[in-house]
Parts: C-alpha cells; sequence; structure tokens
C-alpha cells in the first residue's frame, strides 16, 4: 500500500499545490504568501516563517513565470542560433545557458537553421515575452533585422558578430585587430605572398570584421590581392570541398601558401582536404575560436581564441541590467601558436 505524503493529503490529494493551499495551511493571506517569496517585499519574520514552513510540508513552488508576467518580467532570454554543425556554437550555447541559470534565469533556444524560421522564432519569443534575445554568432539577415526590430522593447544583443544597425548591440571579439595579428604572422613572421580566406556564410547586416583587418594588414606588408575561398556555412565538410575544387583547378606552383579560415570548423575541413590528397604541412592554415578539437595532435590547429566567458556575461549584463551603455563592445582576444601555420620546410627546420 502506497502512503500518501502528508503535504499531498493535506492539499485535496494530487492536484498541484497552490499559493492559495499555502496560505490555508500557514493561515494568513494569499498575498502574504506572495510576500513571503518575493525578495524585499514588506512582511514580518514570524508571517515569513510560518508561510515557508506551510510550503516546505506541501511541497509548493512559487509560480515564477506568473509572477514575472504581473512584473513585466519573465526572466526568460531568447537565444537566436544558426548554423546549428558549428562546434563553436555548442560551447557558446553552454556558457550562456550556464551564466543565465546562474543569475536567475532561463534561456529559451530558438533555431533558425532552416529558411524562412525566422518569423515563427521571433514571434514565439514574443509570445513569451522575453526580457531580451541574444543573437548567438547568429547571420543577421535583413528580414530577421525588421522582425527584431518590431520587439525593441527588449534588449537586442549580437554576440561573435558585428552589426551596424543602432538598435541592435554588439558584444564581439575584436575581429578586426585579430585579422591584422593574423596577417602579421602569416606575412612577416612567416613570408607567405600567395595567401588566401576562407569565408563562411555572407551577410550583409553582420560583417565579420576579421577579413577586414586581415586585408588592410596584408596590404601594409605588400600584399595587395588575396584567393577569396567561399563555403556558404561553417561546416567541416564545406571546408574539405572548397579547399578540394580550389586544389584541382590551381596548379601546384600557382596554389596559395597560406589560407585564413572564417572559424575553426572550416579550417579543420582544410586541413582533411589536404591529409587526403598527401598534401599536409604543403599549406599553412589558420583558423578562428580554438574549438576543442583545434588542439588535437591530428591538427594542431594554430588559431585566434575568443574571450568566451567574458564576452557572454557581458552580453547577459546588457540584457539584464540595461545599462547606459555604448552600443559597440569589442575585446582583444589571443592568437594561438601550434604547427598549423608552418609549412613542411619550415616545420623541419
Amino acid at each position: 500500500m502506497i502512503k500518501k505524503s502528508k503535504g499531498r493529503e493535506a492539499a485535496g490529494g494530487t492536484h498541484k499545490v497552490t499559493a492559495s493551499d499555502v496560505a490555508r495551511r500557514a493561515g494568513v493571506s494569499k498575498w502574504t504568501v506572495s510576500r513571503a517569496f518575493t525578495e524585499g517585499a514588506s512582511i514580518s519574520p514570524k508571517a515569513r516563517e510560518k508561510v515557508l514552513q506551510a510550503a516546505a510540508e506541501l511541497g509548493y513552488r512559487p509560480n515564477l513565470l506568473a509572477r514575472g508576467l504581473t512584473k513585466r518580467q519573465t526572466r526568460i532570454v531568447g537565444l537566436v542560433v544558426d548554423e546549428m554543425d558549428n562546434p563553436n556554437l555548442l560551447g557558446l550555447l553552454n556558457e550562456t545557458s550556464l551564466q543565465l541559470q546562474r543569475r536567475g534565469y532561463l534561456s529559451m533556444l530558438l533555431n533558425i537553421s532552416e529558411e524562412d524560421r525566422e518569423g515563427a522564432a521571433i514571434s514565439l519569443a514574443d509570445q513569451f515575452q522575453v526580457d531580451g534575445l541574444i543573437f548567438l554568432g547568429t547571420v543577421l539577415t535583413e528580414e530577421l533585422v525588421r522582425l527584431a526590430h518590431d520587439i525593441r522593447h527588449i534588449p537586442l544583443v549580437v554576440l561573435y558578430r558585428n552589426c551596424e544597425d543602432p538598435d541592435i548591440q554588439v558584444v564581439s571579439t575584436d575581429g578586426y585587430a585579430a585579422g591584422r595579428e593574423i596577417a602579421e604572422l602569416l606575412v612577416t613572421q612567416q613570408g607567405y605572398r600567395r595567401i588566401g580566406y576562407m569565408a563562411g556564410p555572407s551577410s550583409e547586416t553582420t560583417r565579420l570584421r576579421r577579413l577586414a583587418g586581415f586585408q588592410e594588414g596584408l596590404a601594409q606588408h605588400g600584399v595587395d590581392a588575396i584567393e577569396l575561398l567561399e563555403a556558404g556555412h561553417y561546416q567541416r565538410e564545406r571546408g574539405v570541398a572548397v579547399l578540394a575544387n580550389y586544389l584541382e583547378a590551381t596548379p601546384a606552383a600557382e596554389r596559395i601558401e597560406a589560407l585564413f579560415c572564417e572559424n575553426d570548423i572550416l579550417a579543420i575541413g582544410a586541413l582533411d582536404a589536404l591529409s587526403e590528397r598527401g598534401l599536409t604541412d604543403r599549406l599553412a592554415v589558420v583558423g578562428f575560436d580554438d574549438i576543442e578539437l583545434a588542439a588535437s595532435p591530428r591538427y594542431a590547429l594554430t588559431t585566434y581564441r575568443q574571450p568566451l566567458e567574458s564576452l557572454v556575461s557581458e552580453a547577459i549584463r546588457r540584457v539584464i541590467e540595461r545599462p547606459d551603455a555604448e552600443t559597440q563592445h569589442l575585446q582583444r582576444g589571443e592568437l594561438i601558436l601550434r604547427r598549423s601555420h608552418r609549412v613542411a620546410t619550415q616545420a623541419a627546420e
């Protein structure tokens, strides 16, 4: 025979325990129960103790969503993502959701990887009255920006990308400075002259400044033109295919000597394409992000590490605290030197 708990029995069976149940048990009003669970509310210590004891006996938990709606604050933040195949996104999503939880907030994942999903996702966020939207490295299309503007009463923050729209705040690595630093590595320190850049998805509204900085840095050292390889997506398979096509179409004597990839997963795809053709260490490759796989001995990928924790913390601060701050917040990252930026002749020295 299963014995019912005292709390369930007192609450009238198996129905969900409410504030009214707690009020009856404690012998107070429903509003006293609400004040007992509201930080800073006026309530005597004796009354609070009675309410908390009754709540513990009944297994009561306050309805934070309902309370938030009455205060026009749900403590839910929408996290907008695309390119779910990008391994860097998993670390970013994990860090953001954990930091939100530590501050007493929940995250709502809005996946817009499929075409024409932006409208449905943003509409859902608006219906749940989220406290803000954080775009996790999301490519902001013109349509997505328009939809975001429709709910401009909440903070809109884009992480890991740049955006010139004044209504959308930017929290990102200083990609321009990073690009210049990588150009310095490849040209001045390594002596390469024929250089390429592999790009991911393009966007007019959220350009990555790392390419502009890279081109400017190269130009200062007399390299005025680069080979631009368009991958279109942040997928290892695209990195493999794009570099393979380039190698097949370009005579060995005319090929680039070094390749800067827009992120690590494209760089890893490029290294796999070289390995499949027996060209390992024949083309210098540099990535961006420093994902876990980059440190694998198989790749030993030289890359640029973004300050993940501090950037996420700043993005969340802008949603929760809504400070009067500059729209653009950029931080310097760190160039991580491994082996992939050196070709075979250099590695042997």
